[in-house]
């Protein structure tokens, strides 16, 4: 009987329910890419293993079990967003930096000098074993972060930015935000990734990178008090030991995808008000 339901299901199956799959498949799959390294797997591991039984417990008729799990539906659910709002959060957050919603990286025309200034900075911090957390805004805005700090609005030069994270500075604890080519804020607290796919042996400076990355899309550049490692976070991942032309060539890897992408818009907005012969 089962199995005469299943040959018909399969076989009453046309191009749209295949194309129905493929989206849904696609949508799970990408939900445990966001929630890899995080203690929200944990979570969807569990649920997993409660929908299996309720579908077995379906599937063997036990009335007891399907009744329970049935009334219980509404609370886990209420649970689950409860558990679930920084992966949420996150997950919203990334839908909204799609491409229709995207802007240049650096403001105006100061996309290359501004990396100049910052390998410049970088480069000193490193030598000088300074602790450092450079935040570089994008396309999420940073303002709850930005007040939590000291509000500066001061144009980005390097020698401005090396004396905010001298030791005998004030303002060396905490983050520094860029946006464009101004240094907005410095001292900023971040928020600290719960990830246990990072190595313990990592302080505090590279968890807050982290985890501000996890939530935003902002590039945070690290330099190591300890050692004078430089790093950089992006999307969640840690890229450490960065050599200056290797830094140099991801910031400008980023930059280049954003000022390509503003270009082609711009070239499809102009040939739109071009006018016909």
């Amino acid at each position: 009987m089962f199995l005469s339901k299943l040959f018909s299901s399969i076989l009453s199956i046309n191009f749209l329910d295949i194309i129905d799959i493929f989206i849904v498949s696609f949508v799970i799959y990408q939900l445990l890419l966001w929630f890899k390294g995080t203690r929200a797997l944990q979570l969807v591991k569990g649920a997993f293993l409660v929908l299996g039984i309720y579908l077995f417990s379906n599937f063997l008729g036990l009335q007891t079990i399907n009744w329970l799990l049935q009334k219980l539906t509404t609370i886990i659910l209420i649970v689950l967003i409860i558990v679930f709002q920084p992966e949420l959060r996150r997950m919203l957050e990334r839908l909204g930096r799609g491409k229709l919603m995207s802007k240049l990286f650096f403001t105006g025309n100061h996309g290359t000098g501004t990396i100049q200034v910052i390998m410049r900075a970088v480069e000193q911090l490193s030598e000088q074993k300074y602790g450092s957390i450079i935040v570089l805004e994008r396309e999420s805005g940073l303002e709850e972060y930005i007040e939590s700090g000291v509000s500066i609005d001061g144009k980005l030069t390097p020698e401005l930015l090396v004396s905010i994270f001298n030791k005998h500075s004030l303002l060396h604890d905490g983050a520094l935000i860029i946006q464009g080519n101004r240094i907005i804020a410095a001292s900023c607290l971040l928020p600290l990734s719960d990830s246990r796919l990072i190595d313990t042996k990592l302080g505090t400076r590279h968890r807050a990178a982290i985890g501000l990355s996890e939530q935003a899309d902002a590039v945070v550049i690290v330099t190591s008090e300890e050692t004078g490692v430089i790093s950089i976070a992006e999307n969640g991942v840690l890229t450490r030991y960065l050599n200056k032309q290797n830094l140099e060539k991801k910031l400008l890897a980023i930059y280049q995808d954003k000022v390509k992408e503003s270009s082609i818009s711009l070239d499809k907005l102009f040939k739109k008000q071009e006018p016909k012969d």
